[in-house]
């Protein structure tokens, strides 16, 4: 659909700030996008009337989300925002709410969800429907549909995903920042840890590896005789 206003998109991190744009253009939402939190303030206070939400990532130079949020507040009371961020302190959380967020979502998030919460927003203040909801999850700088099995890159390709590469990622995922041994990953998979199980997870191990080599984002480390772990930068 074609939204009569826009969402006001701050994000410096160039990877991730494209893919959500993309996204949200492919599902119909007009975006204004900058890196620059100061940017965003001067376009917002150019034209406050032409912006339905305020996508606002929380650890910006200049001006950080929450006192962007603030400025923007003092402009137009009435328009809505949303905090993304990588940090989860209860604080934090809190003091985005208090300031009057109408969301905060916690990175790495499921991009289905964050669609779903700004279609509603938009829907509660301004009465404007918004698009069939997509399916992924964002990871970095990369985008995981797990109904399709597909991993859309930073360079614009989508490779698509054998169903065990899909179910090692996923592993790794719901580890992300924790060492995970070969036998927990095969117990895990496979249900049972052996010679020709462990020849078959390096092939997909190896594979994984090889589609994600693209991404500055996201690691899956070796721990010396001791195991694996799944990073995944904010930054």
């Amino acid at each position: 659909m074609n939204m009569t206003k826009k969402i006001l998109f701050a994000e410096d991190s160039y990877d991730l700030g494209n893919l959500i744009k993309q996204y949200l253009e492919m599902k119909g939402f007009a975006i204004e996008w900058y890196v620059d939190s100061t940017e965003a303030l001067k376009a917002f206070q150019r034209c406050p009337k032409d912006f339905a939400l305020c996508l606002l990532d929380v650890q910006m130079p200049h001006k950080s989300g929450f006192e962007l949020a603030k400025e923007v507040g003092r402009i137009d009371d009435a328009v809505p925002f949303v905090f993304l961020t990588a940090r989860t302190e209860k604080q934090d959380r809190l003091l985005g709410l208090d300031i009057g967020a109408a969301d905060y979502i916690t990175k790495p998030f499921d991009i289905d969800e964050l669609v779903l919460r700004i279609r509603n927003i938009i829907k509660r203040t301004t009465g404007q429907q918004a698009e069939q909801k997509p399916q992924g999850i964002v990871i970095g700088d990369v985008l995981y549909n797990k109904e399709q099995l597909t991993l859309a890159l930073p360079d614009g390709r989508v490779t698509t995903l054998t169903l065990r590469e899909s179910e090692l990622l996923e592993f790794f995922l719901n580890n992300k920042n924790k060492r995970v041994k070969k036998e927990e990953i095969l117990l895990a998979l496979w249900g049972e840890n052996d010679y020709f199980l462990g020849r078959s997870f390096d092939v997909f191990l190896s594979r994984l590896r090889k589609i994600l080599a693209i991404s500055s984002k996201v690691r899956i480390n070796n721990v010396y005789g001791a195991g694996y772990i799944f990073t995944v930068a904010d930054r």
